[in-house]
């Protein structure tokens, strides 16, 4: 991988002493609002080529960063909507399990009107059996 690295780095570095030797005539760059001094020609196409190739890194980087955080949102979207589904069902469930019978309500019915005990005998002939709901 290294050979390979330097085998790039050292043909871009012939096809760069190649442009300024066969473009070596002087031109003036004017910059709209100042005037560069006159340079060689191969030289200002390496420089335009370089600030070319910085400026589509940095493009391609921020690109990326907006496309990662676009990924990023869309995968926090399903898993909140999945939290979501699983609060619901949770909810139900606590819904289902708060309106079951309790005990009592299950062993004698919901109309437990006039239970007698047998065993006690100092109870009333109209005692009846009240219920009280838990928290």
């Amino acid at each position: 991988m290294r050979f390979l690295l330097f085998v790039l780095l050292f043909l871009s570095f012939a096809y760069a002493l190649g442009l300024v030797l066969a473009n070596n005539t002087e031109v003036g760059v004017n910059l709209l609002f100042s005037q560069a001094p006159t340079m060689n020609l191969g030289l200002l196409l390496i420089l335009c080529l370089m600030l070319g190739i910085v400026i589509g890194i940095l493009l391609a980087l921020l690109i990326f960063r907006v496309l990662q955080n676009k990924w990023e949102i869309s995968r926090l979207q399903k898993a909140k909507t999945n939290l979501q589904e699983q609060l619901t069902q949770a909810n139900i469930v606590i819904d289902r399990q708060a309106n079951s019978p309790t005990v009592e309500e299950a062993v004698y019915g919901s109309t437990a009107i006039n239970v007698k005990d047998g065993v006690d005998s100092d109870l009333d002939e109209n005692a009846t059996l009240t219920k009280h709901k838990r928290d």
